[in-house]
């Protein structure tokens, strides 16, 4: 048998990097994003990554737990979950734009494992010298597809020059954003975050994306800004345009008087946020396609445990994205390669980094899709000198919780946070 190898200790690195001002019904990003990179350093001298969020409610809880990791072997996932849970205790962390639903101790739980558990299947990988998708179950798929992630945005933070997507504040300005990341990437599917403008704006939006890409699923995402009776008017308007309207009301119950009566599914990523959640979704049938993330559902075991809870109750499943780097993209891609009832391409903010990575070589995109790591591990290599750079701009950035909402309030005093807005 062979010897456990054990892990010998845990770095967490904050770090920022910029972001685009892009609008949401919560308000509106702020000039850097924050995240942690977690190295989980094993005895043999090897190493496992994992990213997540960089809020300092966050980053506390993850420095409680990476001093309880010590001498954990690399392949006892249930081990970390209870050593996990027994640092940070019942706690409850929300963050303050909610665009990831309510918050709960076991989603904070769940947010604080994550990276860990991720990176100890980079371990266990380079350890058996197979691929996290190995591990995972093996991959159906060779390359996991992806939407380009459209967004309402300014030109520029107030004071800087603008990004090279320029302003998108109308349908115009949204297609020609569509066209830019479907040449760049080639995307095959497309997503616009919605909840910023009237719902008749956001409509004339999606007809314009409809008619300048015609072979497109197109996807609406107002993050509960709409009444029921809003959301059963937008989804009347636009049948035949959506593959799917994703969290338009808020809770469970409001999406299921929604779903009663809109012609295509609905999906989540707002009201089923925990496996708590099911019971009450499936028996109302307020969602029919469930967006995972493996950064608030506990992991990638985890992630694929409610892929088969999903594929049991004929839900829909697809991967919601937040502001992310390379780690977790090839964390998402092994995950996807391995779920065999990925019936949606995955979301990505990886065109909003502008080209910013903590990755040596980063992930590519060819046709919108990802290609699945053969190397074992995630099959990533981290970029030291980027880290670095990264957690210096951390340092100096000033920012240490998002708050879209108060970031627009600097320049739109009486703006409020308000869902449902219409």
């Amino acid at each position: 048998m062979t010897a456990a190898l054990g892990v010998a200790r845990v770095t967490v690195t904050p770090i920022a990097f910029p972001d685009p001002p892009l609008l949401n019904s919560a308000g509106i990003h702020q000039p850097w994003a924050l995240r942690a990179v977690v190295q989980v350093h094993a005895a043999d001298g090897s190493v496992g990554l994992g990213e997540t969020y960089g809020d300092a409610p966050h980053l506390e809880l993850l420095g409680r737990a990476a001093a309880a990791l010590r001498g954990l072997d690399v392949f006892d996932l249930n081990g970390l979950r209870e050593r996990v849970a027994a640092a940070v205790g019942v706690v409850d962390a929300p963050d303050r734009h909610g665009l990831t639903g309510p918050s709960s101790a076991a989603k904070t739980l769940a947010r604080v494992v994550s990276p860990f558990e991720v990176a100890l299947l980079d371990l266990q990988g380079h350890a058996t010298g197979r691929p996290v998708v190995d591990l995972l179950g093996g991959r159906v798929r060779d390359r996991v597809p992806f939407s380009g992630y459209l967004f309402y945005k300014w030109a520029a933070h107030p004071g800087a020059e603008p990004d090279a997507y320029g302003e998108a504040l109308d349908p115009a300005g949204i297609v020609d954003q569509a066209r830019r990341m479907v040449q760049r990437y080639g995307f095959r599917s497309l997503k616009l975050k919605g909840g910023v403008f009237a719902p008749d704006e956001e409509i004339a939006a999606v007809r314009a994306l409809r008619a300048a890409f015609p072979e497109h699923p197109l996807r609406l995402d107002p993050n509960c800004a709409w009444t029921v009776e809003t959301s059963i008017r937008v989804a009347a308007e636009t049948d035949g345009l959506l593959e799917y309207l994703e969290d338009p009301t808020p809770g469970l119950a409001g999406m299921a008087e929604v779903a009663a009566k809109a012609p295509m599914p609905l999906a989540t990523n707002m009201c089923v946020v925990e496996f708590g959640d099911l019971p009450e979704a499936v028996a109302r049938d307020s969602v029919q396609v469930v967006l995972s993330d493996h950064h608030y559902w506990g992991g990638l075991t985890e992630s694929a445990r409610l892929a088969t809870i999903c594929r049991t109750w004929g839900l829909g499943l697809s991967m919601h994205s937040n502001s992310h780097l390379g780690i977790s993209l090839a964390a998402m891609v092994h995950l996807g390669a391995a779920t065999p009832n990925l019936t949606y391409d995955v979301d990505t903010h990886t065109p909003w980094q502008l080209g910013a990575d903590v990755l040596a070589d980063p992930l590519a995109f060819d046709g919108g899709a990802v290609a699945v790591p053969d190397a074992p591990g995630l099959g990533v290599t981290l970029d030291p000198d980027a880290l670095a750079r990264m957690h210096a701009d951390y340092l100096a950035c000033g920012i240490r919780e998002r708050d879209d909402t108060g970031y627009l309030r600097r320049f739109q005093p009486g703006y409020e946070k308000k869902r449902p807005r219409w």
